[in-house]
């Protein structure tokens, strides 16, 4: 039997870096740091139950909110080897751990994980292993690439050569993550011309001008969204 491509993957918005994508019926949460976001006061955390939680690494902007939303869910954490150790002590049960350049078939699809060019270390201080992001395929075909917190690296070049995206989350914030002028130049190394941007204007140092950035983005023939906090939009 010939399966068509998803019509579209449901994208929730709750603030910083953290989304939740439906895919194939799915729920992915990326990223979780909602409670201690000012900025997403009004999000109601308590409804937000994942069936898949993916952390980029561990910084506390990252992960603030997973041991939480495990408690909540039957959620399955996936990450490196070094933050699933580390929720595990925690008390989370279902992990799935990873690694750079590996990737693993799950119900919704395959996820691999991705280098990103940053740091890592957990809310205590501990090693949080390498950071990375997701290349996500749906059983479909549909896809998408979950960039966590990088800087611009010709590593993006490859992402190309593993798969056909239809749309990235990539950082915009600048300071520490790509800026948007590198985001545009990240954008072409992935093959890839709808963005929805995130890590910005959730400090101070990471304030963007929206519309200048949406220009930029559509100047150089790319398209970047920007969604409202809780706001879900279909792709």
């Amino acid at each position: 039997m010939l399966f068509q491509k998803d019509l579209f993957m449901q994208i929730t918005y709750y603030g910083h870096s953290c989304f939740e994508v439906k895919v194939n019926n799915k729920k992915l949460l990326f990223d979780p740091y909602i409670t201690p976001n000012k900025l997403a006061e009004k999000i109601d955390f308590k409804s937000i139950k994942p069936d898949y939680v993916l952390i980029s690494h561990g910084h506390n902007d990252h992960i603030a909110d997973a041991v939480a939303i495990a408690k909540q869910s039957d959620a399955v954490f996936i990450s490196n080897f070094e933050i699933t150790n580390w929720l595990s002590a925690k008390g989370i049960k279902n992990v799935h751990p990873m690694n750079l350049g590996g990737n693993f078939d799950f119900d919704f699809g395959t996820a691999k994980y991705f280098i990103a060019q940053h740091s890592s270390s957990l809310p205590d201080g501990s090693y949080g292993g390498n950071p990375g992001g997701f290349l996500i395929k749906g059983l479909h075909d549909s896809s998408f690439y979950y960039a966590g917190d990088t800087g611009l690296t010709n590593d993006l070049k490859l992402i190309r050569e593993y798969i056909n995206i239809d749309f990235a989350f990539l950082p915009i914030g600048n300071n520490y993550t790509m800026g948007v002028d590198n985001a545009i130049i990240a954008s072409e190394f992935i093959n890839c011309d709808k963005i929805i941007g995130m890590h910005y204007n959730t400090f101070d140092t990471i304030q963007i001008d929206k519309n200048e950035a949406i220009d930029k983005f559509n100047r150089a023939g790319k398209e970047l969204i920007l969604l409202e906090i809780g706001q879900t939009i279909n792709i």
